[in-house]
């Protein structure tokens, strides 16, 4: 009997010490995401533009798909990618994310070149081109879930960077957690982004109150501009997040002047304003200053991927036309 009550009472410590391991995964998990939160927010306001201008009855299944990618570039990608690089070349993190950083910049660059530059068309003229539905939906996915990835990578990293050295089980359980969590929170803001207006046609229809009926109209009045603030919140965010990464990356391999320079100047124009303004304004400023230098690498970026790197990856069999999303 002495044997058996030792034995369940090994068991309950061990149980406890895997309870605070636990706790203290999930506690570092939420501070590390936290750390992220400016790449969360960007991650959000970029997606529902992947989604817009398909049937209602889409919406979900193209949420989802996005959402099952995002999970799978996190947790199998690059989950043991940010460990191995931690562990032995730290070094290329940077330029990695740099690359990453690029790829964001061209992204908002070419969508916005498309729009305004010679020969633009809208997104209706460019379904209305392919004319497969379903091929349409295909290049939608996976263009989001390569944007997806580029963002995850950030916040990834970031989460990394804010976890207190530990071992690399302690580490890869909070990343985990990190990357479900954030997965959980930004697809399901933008599964109810996107079906908001059926939800403001329900209450429309159906509400036994008039205020209810009045809120419901107001809903599906609303929603097209809203979804069209957010397409371009979603592109001033890929040139915000790829210029600062970019600009950041040049810090961290040593070249710091555009880094101090952006940072003198947000701080310049912020103490003219009132201390409680302050703040926000120099992150405002800088964060301008960060989309403005996206914009322009990826409009330079436009003619050499059309002429020499869209072409080397389709003689490789590497995807189809570049910046095609």
């Amino acid at each position: 009997m002495s044997g058996l009550l030792a034995l369940l009472d090994d068991v309950a410590a061990i149980a406890k010490v895997a309870a605070a391991s636990v706790d203290d995964v999930i506690g570092q998990a939420t501070k590390a995401g936290a750390k992220a939160a400016g790449a969360v927010i960007d991650d959000a306001a970029v997606t529902p533009k992947y989604v817009h201008g398909f049937e209602a009855k889409r919406e979900l299944p193209i949420v989802w798909r996005i959402a099952k990618g995002s999970i799978f570039n996190k947790l199998v990608i690059l989950l043991p990618v940010a460990l191995l690089l931690s562990a032995f070349a730290p070094w290329m993190i940077p330029p990695l994310l740099m690359l990453g950083g690029a790829y964001l910049c061209f992204e908002g660059a070419e969508k916005i070149w498309h729009k305004f530059g010679p020969g633009h068309h809208s997104a209706e003229e460019e379904a209305a081109a392919i004319g497969d539905p379903a091929h349409l939906e295909e290049e939608k996915v996976q263009g989001a879930i390569k944007t997806d990835f580029i963002l995850s990578a950030e916040i990834m990293t970031i989460a990394l960077a804010a976890l207190p050295e530990s071992n690399i089980w302690f580490e890869a359980a909070a990343l985990a957690v990190v990357g479900l969590g954030i997965t959980a929170l930004v697809y399901g803001s933008v599964a109810l982004i996107v079906k908001a207006d059926d939800v403001g046609l329900h209450m429309a229809n159906e509400g036994r109150l008039g205020l209810t009926r009045s809120v419901g109209r107001g809903i599906v009045r609303g929603m097209p501009g809203f979804m069209s603030v957010l397409t371009w919140v979603g592109t001033a965010a890929m040139l915000w997040v790829g210029g600062s990464i970019i600009i950041h990356g040049l810090a961290e391999m040593g070249w710091h002047a555009p880094e101090e320079m952006i940072h003198h100047a947000a701080e310049a124009v912020a103490h003219l304003l009132p201390n409680g303004a302050s703040g926000f304004v120099s992150w405002l400023v800088k964060a301008v200053i960060d989309g403005v230098l996206g914009l322009a690498l990826g409009l330079a970026l436009i003619p050499l991927v059309a002429t020499v790197i869209g072409p080397a990856l389709r003689a490789v069999g590497v995807g189809a036309k570049a910046g095609d999303h």
